[in-house]
């Protein structure tokens, strides 16, 4: 089953070159060796392959008919070497080769002989992409040519191709790199072939859709106002050179604004967090504006800063300001730089240097946060002036330990590392100064969080403290918006009290009018209820709030699993794949899709690339379903009980539900002996963690499932809501 929570596979960004000759097995054995000797020749000459060999930043990987280059420098770095290769190539006219780029998770491993190696689905995907080309191309995936795209020098040699199917039925979104002398400007066999087949389905679907006259008005607003067909326009245009569309820009709320990721200009790039944290503060002072239509941080933080297509990111936000920062932090004295700029015409309607010391930085987010009112005519109450001018703390270290417990918040991945981050410098500034309510409303928030989540143990101790720490804040600052939605979302989060924590949350409105986690929060208590008509409302206002809250879309998704609506599940996965490309977790849930609509070489094809170990049980558990759905256990059987030879003790109960996926593993290939060895053992690892975690409904379903596995049905209902 599909949880809330998420950990991180050890993997990183590689940028990989995957080159292939065409035709090789059809030539002599002679002339494939002599061909190999030359590309090889061709490839190490290259200026890219030489400066990050000399770096230690390249790894080359034969492939038989060709080699795979993983490049640990820039996205250029693939894209420059194809090119001088291509380039070269123009003497060697015997050697026909096509080349795939992409940017992706690698890992290095060791392979049978011990050589060092790499895998990883960057390395799958490249493949793929460069599996769609002819002799002479040089194609890319959308994440390369997404990342290209920021630069202007690149922009006139991308052409998008749009999808092509591959193995297993995977389909690539991909881009032709060509110039006028490098590269091969046709189109590829496999993409005409995908034209004309993809005209055919149109013509025989169109036959279906119009025998159900009904569908139409509906078939109709889910193509005018999809996220992924509004993407694909903007992708049309961008390709074609078109700035985004003057009226469209021109039509957005004038009051709206984004505030997108602040530079750190400090030497010391652990002051990284700094940054981050001012940008935030400043947004959060401007959310409590109600004349403001203000996007949350979780939508722009996957924006750089200073970008130089701010009419595409203001369309994509729905904004028509965007406040651009830089910060740079050195002792005790910080330099804020900030510029407000109206999207339609890249005019610059206001900007500012401020010079403090670190005891007067509220003043300068008081400061940008008034000055861009002003710039907007947004009408401030009195209550807000004395809000956004309120200083939270006087103590700068205790200040400092909040920002750094933020910066762990702010983070995408809801992982267990990032939880304990943030709970660890929100308890030091607490501690710093006892009277810090923003910090005391936020650690209860993030112990809310984890307690739900299960990123922190669900333990009766953790719940008490979100309690204690919620009402230490409200107690500190009766009327602080943070703080009343933090007790919200205890009682929501630790108590299941859905009557109490919506009262909070309404409450919370007033104080924090552009607040996506309201909306959010509402969405979770309805599925709760099982009001899921109410809930997708409340998803709706969450992701116009915060559009690109991949957290928010991943849980409006599996509303739609819970609902068994496929489709419209996947269509809001694969929003989050566009803004995360690669994210392990999105497609491990794409995955379980295919797995429920029993297309099972689909949800093999997303699994196949991953490598999730014990700490990663989501991904985990998904590799063991999709093998016992094969009715092919036996390869993962050794894997797992070669993760449990030596739990980590870091895993708490995860290491009895791997052991119960064990015996269901053993079960199916019909060693029924070792499964009912499996699953008591399962059981008294489970046991001890049920008294300390009562309401942790995973630790429930597993014991159930696990004496349900041993004949003890008596024991398994005993688990189970009556």
């Amino acid at each position: 089953m599909p949880s809330d929570h998420s950990s991180d596979v050890k993997f990183e960004i590689g940028h990989v070159l995957f080159i292939d000759m065409v035709g090789y097995s059809k030539l002599l054995i002679s002339e494939q060796s002599e061909l190999q000797q030359t590309l090889k020749e061709i490839v190490r000459g290259t200026e890219q392959c030489r400066l990050a060999q000399a770096e230690g930043k390249l790894l080359g990987l034969p492939t038989g008919d060709g080699a795979a280059l993983v490049f640990r420098t820039s996205p250029e770095a693939p894209v420059l070497c194809a090119l001088e290769i291509s380039k070269a190539l123009k003497s060697h006219p015997e050697l026909q080769v096509r080349m795939g780029i992409h940017s992706g998770p690698v890992n290095e491993i060791t392979d049978l002989n011990e050589q060092a190696n790499i895998a990883g689905a960057g390395i799958n995907l490249a493949q793929r992409v460069m599996d769609c080309g002819d002799a002479g191309h040089i194609l890319l995936s959308k994440r390369v040519a997404d990342d290209l795209e920021q630069y202007p020098q690149w922009r006139p040699y991308l052409h998008e191709f749009g999808e092509c199917e591959v193995k297993h039925g995977v389909r690539i979104h991909a881009f032709n790199l060509h110039t006028d002398e490098l590269g091969n400007p046709e189109a590829p066999k496999k993409f005409k072939n995908a034209q004309r087949i993809t005209r055919a389905k149109r013509t025989k679907s169109l036959v279906g859709v119009l025998t159900i006259a009904s569908l139409i008005a509906l078939v109709i607003v889910a193509l005018l106002f999809s996220p992924a067909i509004l993407k694909m326009w903007t992708t049309a245009q961008r390709n074609n050179h078109i700035q985004p569309n003057q009226t469209a820009i021109a039509s957005l709320p004038e009051k709206s604004i984004a505030v997108l990721p602040f530079a750190n200009l400090s030497s010391d790039q652990e002051n990284a967090y700094f940054a981050d944290g001012i940008q935030d503060e400043i947004l959060t002072r401007l959310s409590k504006i109600a004349d403001l239509t203000v996007i949350s941080r979780t939508s722009t933080q996957h924006y750089k800063s200073a970008p130089k297509n701010l009419r595409e990111i203001a369309t994509q936000l729905g904004v028509a300001h965007i406040l651009e920062g830089s910060v740079q932090k050195s002792g005790d004295a910080v330099r804020v730089n900030v510029q407000l700029i109206k999207a339609a015409n890249d005019s610059h309607l206001w900007a500012d240097t401020f010079d403090r010391k670190l005891t007067d930085i509220f003043s300068v987010e008081s400061e940008v946060a008034k000055a861009i009112a002003e710039q907007l005519r947004a009408k401030l109450t009195g209550q807000e002036e004395h809000v956004i001018a309120a200083k939270p703390t006087d103590n700068p270290e205790a200040y400092d330990a909040y920002l750094r417990g933020l910066a762990y918040n702010l983070k995408t991945g809801n992982t267990p590392a990032n939880a304990l981050g943030a709970q660890k410098y929100l308890k030091e500034a607490v501690r710093l100064d006892p009277k810090f309510a923003l910090s005391w409303a936020l650690l209860s928030y993030v112990e809310a969080r984890g307690y739900i989540t299960q990123t922190l143990q669900p333990t009766v101790a953790l719940r008490e403290e979100a309690r204690q720490t919620a009402e230490t804040a409200l107690t500190l600052q009766p009327n602080l918006g943070e703080a009343i939605l933090a007790k919200g979302y205890y009682h929501y989060s630790c108590l299941k009290d859905y009557d109490t924590a919506v009262r909070y949350f309404e409450q919370a409105r007033q104080f924090l009018p552009n607040s996506s986690r309201i909306p959010e929060s509402l969405a979770y208590v309805a599925r709760r209820r099982g009001q899921w008509d109410r809930s997708e409302s409340y998803f709706n206002e969450a992701g116009r709030l915060d559009p690109r809250n991949v957290f928010v879309l991943s849980q409006h998704a599996l509303s739609y699993i819970y609902l068994r609506r496929f489709p419209e599940a996947s269509r809001k996965l694969d929003q989050v794949l566009d803004i995360t490309p690669d994210d392990v977790h999105t497609l491990v849930l794409k995955a379980a899709i295919a797995q429920a609509e029993g297309d099972l070489p689909q949800a093999a094809a997303l699994l196949a690339p991953l490598h999730p170990g014990a700490d990663d049980s989501p991904g985990l558990e998904a590799q063991v379903y999709q093998a016992i759905l094969e009715r092919r256990p036996a390869p993962i059987i050794p894997r797992l009980k070669e993760l449990l030879a030596k739990p980590d003790p870091a895993l708490g109960y995860i290491t009895g539900e791997l052991r119960f996926y064990l015996g269901w593993a053993q079960e199916v290939a019909g060693d029924h002996a070792a499964a009912q060895e499996s699953w008591r053992q399962a059981r008294s690892e489970l046991e001890p963690f049920f008294k300390e975690q009562p309401e942790n409904y995973f630790l429930i379903g597993d014991l159930a499932l696990t004496n349900m596995g041993l004949g003890d049905k008596a024991a398994a209902l005993r688990f189970l809501p009556g």
